[in-house]
């Protein structure tokens, strides 16, 4: 009997006996395994929290306690308890389920989310707002797979104190987050203390002592004393007793009646409980298991071999090669990454240059301010990091890069559009906010070889800050006779037509298709976006028409500040700016999205075309 098909809401979970749960968990892995190898996603990390997940809608009663899943891609299971089993196919396409959390897809899903380390913030929040109004219920934090490296994480903790008696935080250990588990005879006193049968006969014997004539109140206080230093005593690691949680831990992950029984208590608890669970990253599927680092985030692969389905070399592998080279010539080079070392193209340094190599953690603020330690100490850091991370560093980059003229290179990846990972991920925002930095340089590669020119004029051109801001995916196609020669600026075509487009990185690609098409444009293409060399205008004298294409945010981009040197140097030509207004840009794929906001060649030449008319 299947009984997966038969789960259509939480209260279908309930339903079911412990030994129907465990066959439920193992179809979910099937079911999940076949329809992420069409879609691609964050499969190894969902694997892991199977009959976690189960065990929650089991013991609790979403959306009354409310589950908040940290980063969200943990979120697989739970989706398809929630009522999207039908829909699951469509994940991270276009108009389909996200990848992440997301309220306006269920009412099971409680924050849309898609950055690390924000659950128990979220829930500590969520939890008071409970006591403040009234509301019965729980808020349930599941937080691991690196998020506890995280340092808003900590903050968050340390703001728990003993006053939320309905907050539960769910540590999913997969050795991605802390050190090993303590020991076996902690082990043994957990499974004790999360004895519904213990739990019910202590909270009976603690009633019944308080209620002793004149020496029962003073009793019941010796009692949880003397517990609390057993508890200290046995489980050495005294952390988040001291933050004021109950500890329950650490717990087998994938032991359904373990959980069970854990949760069990947790929420018959009058107090803030922290439960450790392990598990197995990429459980039930070999090829994850064995490297869960591989299939953390994965596109479509082959369910048999486990290998990608390969689109060939992208510019993240083309920025691992330009870097290994570099630094095999150069010992000042080191390599800073925030959790990510795979996915940005490091792995082949981390090996190659394990001493030079510095993975912190998902803790960007960290990791910037540790690489200005690195350069005011005479090292040459390297920070890779995804567009929609390096937001969370703004402070530490004015701060502790910029204002103490540091020479720290940001390589940022996944800048622009990036697809299916939708609104949390798109890396539309990073030229808004580092045109505002003072001493940064900004360069936007549209190849390959410009990439590792760029990298190798940052190194050893550059005296400060630089930034390089690159795409996801493979190097567009680029004009034959087009060649990257180091100067800030590139003029395609010829002058004298009277409409200019202006653009940079990747984006020069389909502008140059469409000048070529239309023949009533040039194109003008940015190298270096900050600061804009201004003798770029010296090529707009015969222009009636400049359109800006800009593959970013509109308030702040590198288009508003080119029509501000248009105007202050008194130049009226007409000037439109083609880029992303003030939304949030959902899932979709990046040749979807670039035609959504008219930036695709098919598009540009439609707009040259009405112009020409």
């Amino acid at each position: 009997m299947s009984y997966l098909e038969n789960i259509n809401s939480p209260a279908d979970v309930k339903k079911l006996n412990k030994k129907q749960l465990e066959q439920l968990c193992e179809e979910i892995r099937q079911f999940m395994i076949n329809d992420v190898s069409h879609t691609g996603g964050h499969l190894a990390s969902n694997l892991g929290v199977v009959e976690l997940t189960v065990a929650l809608h089991k013991v609790f009663n979403s959306p009354a306690d409310q589950i908040v899943f940290d980063v969200g891609h943990q979120c697989y299971t739970h989706k398809i308890i929630t009522g999207r089993r039908d829909r699951f196919a469509t994940l991270r396409t276009e108009g389909g389920i996200s990848g992440f959390t997301r309220p306006d897809e269920s009412e099971h899903d409680i924050f849309s989310s898609g950055h690390s380390s924000t659950s128990i913030s979220e829930a500590i929040g969520l939890a008071k707002a409970k006591s403040l109004r009234g509301d019965k219920g729980k808020v349930i934090a599941v937080i691991g797979d690196g998020a506890l490296t995280g340092g808003l994480a900590y903050e968050a903790l340390n703001n728990s104190g003993n006053e939320n008696n309905n907050l539960v935080v769910i540590l999913n250990d997969n050795n991605m987050s802390i050190s090993k588990n303590v020991g076996s005879l902690a082990k043994s006193l957990t499974t004790i203390r999360t004895s519904p049968k213990y739990f019910t006969f202590r909270s009976r014997a603690s009633r019944m002592i308080a209620k002793i004539p004149k020496i029962g109140s003073q009793l019941s206080r010796t009692i949880t004393l003397i517990n609390q230093k057993i508890r200290k005593r046995v489980y050495k690691n005294t952390f988040f007793e001291n933050l004021g949680f109950r500890y329950y831990g650490p717990i087998d992950g994938h032991d359904l009646d373990a959980l069970i029984d854990a949760l069990t208590v947790a929420k018959a608890h009058n107090h803030s409980v922290f439960i450790h669970i392990s598990t197995v990253k990429g459980k039930g599927y070999n090829y994850a298991e064995k490297d869960p680092s591989k299939f953390h985030g994965i596109g479509k692969f082959n369910i048999n071999t486990g290998e990608p389905i390969s689109k060939g070399k992208t510019f993240s592998d083309a920025f691992g090669d330009a870097i290994v080279n570099m630094a095999a010539k150069d010992t000042r080079i080191c390599a800073v990454t925030a959790a990510m070392g795979e996915g940005t193209g490091l792995k082949q340094f981390s090996q190659e240059f394990p001493n030079r190599f510095f993975d912190v953690g998902i803790a960007e603020q960290h990791a910037v301010t540790f690489s200005g330690g690195l350069a005011k100490n005479g090292m040459v850091p390297v920070f890779a990091v995804y567009s929609t991370f390096l937001q969370r560093s703004y402070d530490q980059l004015i701060h502790d890069v910029a204002m103490q003229g540091l020479k720290v290179v940001f390589c940022i990846d996944r800048a622009g559009f990036v697809g299916e990972d939708g609104e949390s991920h798109q890396g539309v925002f990073d030229t808004a906010y580092l045109m505002s930095v003072p001493d940064l340089t900004v360069f936007a590669p549209a190849s390959f070889d410009e990439l590792s020119s760029m990298l190798y004029q940052a190194i050893y051109k550059e005296e400060k800050a630089v930034a390089i801001r690159y795409p996801r995916g493979t190097q567009p196609v680029l004009p034959d006779d087009y060649s990257y020669e180091k100067e800030n600026y590139y003029v395609y075509g010829d002058t004298d037509q009277d409409v200019c487009i202006v653009t940079y990185g990747r984006i020069f690609s389909q502008c140059a298709q469409a000048a070529d098409e239309c023949k009533n444009a040039f194109v003008i293409k940015l190298n270096k976006i900050k600061p804009i060399d201004e003798g770029v205008t010296d090529c707009l004298k015969n222009c009636r028409h400049i359109l800006f294409y800009e593959e970013g945010i509109r308030t702040g981009g590198v288009g508003e500040v080119f029509a501000s040197i248009l105007e202050e140097k008194g130049i009226g030509t007409d000037f439109e700016h083609i880029c992303i207004n003030d939304e949030f840009i959902k899932q979709a794929s990046v040749e979807s999205q670039m035609k959504k906001y008219k930036m695709d060649r098919q598009s540009i030449v439609e707009h040259l075309n009405e112009i020409k008319d």
